[in-house]
């Protein structure tokens, strides 16, 4: 059975460690690679790696940077029906859902194409009498990525290409259970033309995690994951002189006011709660109606539930694919049977779901459930999962302060034809990211991705200018150049500007 090894100065690396993990066929249940798992000596030998390279990248010009980053850019066009099918089969979600994610990833790549503006110091001329300050960005040295199994392209390339582009040599440690698309992005950068070092893969869990928080060799971590090991990694890294990119869960509402056009908002809604079976952090988990438009919202969402294609990623068709692993869908599939139980409405039923010809993989079905309120787990929790729960509010003041009392706040949407309702409902919530009629607002790369509350721990977004601000330390330069015929006399007082 294949291994799938790290990636180290350039090459595939066995690593010292025997351990290895199983990585599944979520469509077939299928045992069908292994992957190394890193000790803290193979961490170390991938940080030993980025340092020597470090020396020359770092001092490497912008051009030469940002031609890789355009380079890299056009292969990943160029392969990105095959890193798609290589995220299915290992993931499980839809090949076309996986090309939507390394779109969006890439243009994180396109914004570190055009970091020649972005870096751009400012200069102030004569502040003081023969005195100029100009200031600039340098890098940090080695950096780091650990990164979530539910988008193994996307989330990675929200972090390396800036972290690479403005100088910083990168370690990336992916979830172990879909691990090839990392080592392919590592090839592709290859054939841009990245040096050897500059860009590493290793894999693994703990051991690896812990080796990435504790090493002294590492300026700087990003995560996104869950919130109880976001609070982990950040008060780990910090800990060890660290700065850490956090981000965490979520639990994200969709607000339906009784104005707004409800085949529009529920078809949307479907598509944010069950793409990528939902299994990710932007998912729709909620869908808050309001008053009178509870009952024919729960209606339409009942319909288009029922009408999402469900089988193997890479079958022509498809809406929705298997979860990741076979413990993810018992998860699920208990977390709507206790809803149940706490007197919630099972409007659609995914458990028990069989595909033909794939009898062990890890399907399981949408499901639609009714009358949640916020005391039952199917609200407290995050699922992680094709669940859509639905809560009913009499106002959208009762709806902003559903919102503004959950411990989450990633994002959330309000579907509505009122301009007024619009304005009021994106100042009161509390939350860092807000569609009106959009979905998933998953801001473009130019702007920052981050939430609030338990869903961001600390204050780092990622990408965006604040990728930047991450991934860089300024430093602010006063100079004077005298004329030797005209010295200027040193005094003890403080200096003043005159």
């Amino acid at each position: 059975m294949t291994t799938i090894e790290h990636w180290i100065n350039g090459s595939p690396a066995a690593g010292t460690s025997l351990e290895t993990a199983p990585v599944f066929n979520p469509a077939t249940g299928q045992e069908q690679a292994r992957v190394a798992l890193a000790s803290a000596a193979d961490v170390d030998t991938a940080v030993m790696a980025a340092t020597a390279a470090f020396e020359t990248w770092s001092e490497s010009s912008l051009t030469r940077r940002t031609q890789v980053m355009f380079a890299f850019r056009q292969l990943l066009v160029e392969h990105e029906g095959e890193l798609g099918r290589i995220i299915s089969a290992e993931h499980g979600k839809t090949v076309d859902d996986a090309r939507g994610e390394i779109t969006r990833g890439r243009e994180v790549v396109e914004f570190a194409c055009g970091l020649g503006d972005v870096l751009k110091g400012s200069f102030s001329d004569q502040v003081s009498r023969g005195v100029d300050v100009h200031n600039f960005r340098q890098p940090l040295g080695v950096v780091a990525g650990i990164t979530p199994f539910n988008f193994p392209a996307m989330v990675p390339l929200w972090m390396h290409p800036i972290a690479i582009a403005t100088g910083n040599t990168f370690l990336l440690k992916p979830s172990e259970r879909d691990p090839s698309a990392a080592n392919f992005v590592a090839e592709l950068y290859r054939k841009a033309g990245l040096p050897d070092g500059v860009f590493n893969v290793v894999h693994g869990g703990k051991e690896a995690v812990d080796a990435i928080l504790t090493h002294p060799g590492i300026e700087a971590v990003s995560f996104v994951g869950s919130t109880p090991i976001a609070k982990y990694v950040h008060e780990t890294a910090t800990a060890h002189g660290k700065r850490v990119q956090a981000l965490g869960g979520a639990k994200n509402h969709a607000v339906v006011l009784p104005d707004a056009d409800l085949e529009f908002a529920a078809g949307h809604i479907t598509a944010g709660a069950y793409g990528s079976a939902g299994e990710r952090c932007m998912a729709v988990s909620v869908a808050v109606a309001v008053g009178a438009a509870a009952d024919a919202l729960v209606e339409v969402l009942e319909r288009k539930a029922r009408e999402v294609r469900v089988g193997p990623g890479d079958a022509p068709g498809v809406d929705m694919g298997p979860l990741v692993t076979r413990a993810a869908r018992e998860r699920v599939e208990n977390a709507v049977g206790t809803a149940a139980a706490q007197g919630a409405t099972v409007v659609v039923d995914g458990r028990g779901l069989k595909i033909d010809g794939h009898g062990d993989g890890f399907f399981t079905g949408p499901s639609l459930l009714d009358h949640v309120t916020a005391e039952m787990d199917a609200y407290r929790e995050e699922l992680f999962g094709p669940v859509l729960a639905v809560v009913r509010v009499d106002t959208l003041d009762q709806a902003i302060d559903l919102i503004n009392a959950n411990p989450y706040g990633n994002g959330t949407a309000l579907f509505t034809g009122s301009g007024e309702a619009a304005r009021r409902f994106q100042r009161q919530v509390k939350v860092g990211m807000i569609g009106v009629n959009v979905p998933v607002p998953v801001p473009m790369s130019y702007y920052s991705f981050g939430g609030w509350k338990d869903s961001l721990i600390g204050d780092s977004p990622i990408h965006g200018h604040d990728g930047i601000r991450f991934y860089t330390r300024p430093k602010v330069v006063t100079t004077r150049w005298p004329q030797p015929t005209q010295q200027v006399a040193a005094g003890f007082d403080f200096p003043t500007s005159s």
